[in-house]
């Protein structure tokens, strides 16, 4: 039953594009089990979707996700500060770097990527840009909780922290300890946190008032991040790059140079 003030077509048509999310093609079957609606009602929706281009068809009758989609996207980045900010500099720190350029913000409590680039040593099958992922499994997510309490961390994430991997941050003593070397050096980083074999550095993005507006982090393969010989290296480079992004945001404050230089 849709809430009071809500307009329930919009909703259905919304929950039917949601079932694309995972990706692949799917039948009117497939979308009216996954949406929850009869067949006829789903059938109904494609139709109405496929002809303002937000769904189509292809040569078997199977339904994807529309161009117009790709449009709105578009017009979302386009007009996101943050991604304005960001896009170019993250861009050249993935071909710079060979490796992975990531930028996300918060959105309730998961990470939300605004872009990524690939770097020639660090290949994904997959874009991440529109995805969301855990915060405290994450270095981009834990540096978009970098002004929370540990009160404040509790009561987003919950009591319980999901564990991924067996290097996974699981309790919130041992993320308040994480949160208070962030704090201290100025990035933080993820090993195997998430996913076996790979790894992140990130650092905090402010804004005007000197908020964590998002966050930047390189990420790859362990090989190709070399941690026991480039932390440092490659730490710097990014908290440089955030810094930037922050002052292209409107941010004029002192970021990190304490704690930099008393890192090296």
């Amino acid at each position: 039953m849709a809430e009071s003030g809500t307009n329930q077509s919009v909703e259905k048509a919304a929950g039917v594009l949601s079932t694309f999310l995972p990706g692949g093609p799917l039948r009117t079957a497939d979308v009216a089990k996954r949406a929850d609606l009869s067949q006829s009602t789903a059938s109904r929706m494609l139709a109405t979707l496929e002809s303002v281009d937000l769904v189509e068809r292809d040569g078997l009758g199977m339904y994807r996700l529309g161009p117009a989609l790709v449009t709105l996207g578009a017009a979302v980045l386009n007009n996101h500060p943050v991604h304005r900010a960001a896009r170019q500099r993250a861009q050249n720190l993935a071909a710079d770097l060979r490796l992975g350029a990531n930028v996300a913000e918060r959105r309730g409590d998961t990470l939300f990527y605004l872009c990524n680039f690939e770097g020639r040593d660090a290949p994904r099958p997959f874009m991440l840009a529109g995805q969301h992922n855990p915060l405290h499994s994450t270095g981009l997510g834990k540096c978009l909780l970098a002004h929370t309490t540990p009160e404040q961390r509790r009561e987003l994430l919950g009591d319980e922290l999901p564990r991924f991997t067996e290097r996974t941050v699981a309790d919130h003593d041992a993320l308040d300890e994480e949160m208070a070397t962030l704090r201290a050096r100025g990035y933080t980083m993820e090993i195997e946190e998430l996913a076996l074999g790979r790894a992140c550095i990130a650092a905090p993005i402010l804004d005007q008032h000197g908020e964590v507006a998002a966050a930047l982090s390189v990420s790859g393969p362990l090989s190709a991040l070399d941690l026991a010989n480039r932390q440092q290296a490659l730490a710097d480079i990014v908290v440089e790059t955030a810094d930037a992004i922050s002052l292209d945001l409107g941010y004029v404050g002192p970021q990190h140079a304490p704690s930099r230089a008393t890192s090296r």
